[in-house]
């Protein structure tokens, strides 16, 4: 996303990029970014866990305001677990686990997946720059 953001920024949009792989974050050199020590995929914070997901996104725009050098990382305080017994299994699958990973990861559907039902009344079906699963083939491998 690094690299990405610098093009978008030399066209005169601020970026922040949310992430939570500090080394590929700061190899890809992103004018600011915010790191949140959480599982891959889940930068923004638990499913259904609105409040924290606000307040990621709150912090991530603040650095868009505050930060000072370009290549900035600023690593958000909030938490995944109590404690980072979480880290002794991600990227491991385990036996018996849920869905087809056998792991704890949520399945992909083909249909988006909206977190309320507000979210799902204001996306546009017909948004010709969205990726759907279902268009463009990225869950039957075409």
């Amino acid at each position: 996303m690094g690299l990405i953001a610098r093009e978008v920024e030399r066209r005169g949009i601020a970026t922040v990029s949310c992430s939570s792989a500090w080394s590929i974050t700061k190899a890809a050199f992103a004018p600011r970014a915010v790191y949140l020590d959480f599982p891959l995929g889940r930068t923004a914070g638990k499913a259904g866990d609105v409040e924290m997901q606000r307040e990621v996104m709150r912090a991530a725009l603040a650095t868009v305001r505050d930060a000072k050098q370009p290549g900035e990382i600023v690593e958000l305080p909030y938490r995944w677990a109590d404690t980072d017994d979480w880290k002794d299994g991600v990227m491991r699958p385990r036996p018996g686990g849920g869905g087809d990973h056998g792991d704890d990861r949520s399945d992909r559907l083909p249909t988006p997946q909206y977190q309320t039902e507000e979210d799902a009344a204001l996306a546009d079906p017909e948004c010709a720059t969205c990726v759907f699963p279902e268009r463009s083939g990225a869950l039957s491998g075409t």
